[in-house]
């Protein structure tokens, strides 16, 4: 029973701990009819959007009895995921190891660890899942899959809602990048459940399977190649990625995304993390189709963490959206392909 107390006390502290994040408007000119906002999912209490799939991952761990006290729970990856997971393990008194590739960075280390956890480096990256597996079934520990949560907790959580709440209408367009795909299909079920007119588009980077396997219709789409912007693209379609519920996946060069990013500290002064620097490219292509159509309207990206940009020379994407809010005509930039073979 003591055992059952905790659980429910460690229910009700992780379900209180996601908080209402704030939406940041850009501005644009007026005459456009059209408003861009950011939903800064930075300002969740473990820094990024993964704070909410791991907070629902975390309370289905526990209402099924996967997690109880006293168990640590050992976690395969090193991006803003790890540092959440870590983040509610501590805040609960669990243990947390994350198993990361060798090469990861040290400052993604050291950010896990600040978290609360500890990182155990392995190769090849591909096999860091069956590694996280293995740890934990050799020493009882709990391996907090947060790819299978993401197909088991889609549509739990409140950020649709919450946009929807905060603007005051519904957007025209939500645009989220995908990684586990938790963000885009609980997005997208909401918007289904309440009967919202808002479309949803995800922006996908070079080498990730999302666009192809959604355009193809092939559940089993895979690339094997990981994507180089943190925290979106995946070489293979996840099981928690709902084709059904997305209106358009966008391909997004890689370089767009530093590019974009310049362009919003410019705007703003706003920092944010590669995955919403493609985002806001493919918001940027949607708000250029609006008014060469005359449609009014908001659009809204999920502004998913404070992280850095990808090391590449986004300089001609910066200087397109420079002369778009200009002219508002988007040229977009004859740039050579960076696609890896």
């Amino acid at each position: 029973m003591e055992s059952r107390e905790w659980t429910a006390a460690a229910i009700i502290r992780i379900e209180e701990d996601v908080v209402d994040t704030p939406l940041v408007e850009v501005e644009l000119p007026a005459e456009w009819g059209v408003g861009l906002h950011l939903k800064d999912e930075s300002r969740q209490p473990s820094g990024s959007v993964k704070h909410r799939l791991l907070s629902t991952a975390y309370v289905d761990a526990l209402e099924s009895g996967r997690l109880a006290e006293g168990d640590t729970v050992v976690h395969a990856g090193a991006g803003p995921a790890a540092v959440s997971s870590a983040y509610f393990a501590r805040m609960i008194g669990l243990g947390f190891t994350a198993v990361v590739p060798a090469s990861t960075r040290p400052e993604r280390r050291e950010a896990i660890e600040a978290a609360g956890g500890e990182c155990r480096l392995f190769d090849p990256p591909a096999g860091i899942y069956t590694e996280a597996a293995r740890l934990a079934a050799e020493t009882g520990a709990c391996y907090l899959d947060h790819f299978a949560a993401a197909a088991r907790t889609s549509g739990k959580d409140s950020l649709a809602a919450e946009i929807v709440i905060g603007l005051g209408r519904a957007p025209e367009w939500i645009v989220t990048g995908a990684g586990t795909g938790a963000t885009s299909g609980s997005i997208g079920r909401s918007l289904r459940r309440h009967g919202h007119p808002t479309r949803l588009a995800v922006a996908d980077p070079e080498n990730s399977a999302y666009f192809p396997g959604w355009a193809s219709g092939a559940p089993d789409y895979a690339t094997g190649t990981p994507s180089r912007v943190e925290g979106v693209g995946r070489p293979r379609m996840e099981p928690g990625f709902l084709p059904s519920v997305i209106d358009l996946v966008m391909p997004v060069p890689d370089a767009a995304s530093p590019g974009a990013l310049a362009h919003l500290r410019e705007l703003t002064g706003r920092a944010a993390g590669g995955s919403t620097g493609s985002c806001l490219w493919a918001a940027w292509r949607l708000i250029a189709g609006m008014l060469a159509e005359g449609r009014h309207g908001d659009v809204v990206v999920i502004m998913a963490d404070a992280g850095s940009a990808p090391a590449l020379d986004g300089t001609p994407y910066t200087e397109a959206l420079r002369a778009f809010l200009r002219a508002g005509v988007l040229d977009v930039p004859a740039v050579p392909p960076t696609r890896r073979t």
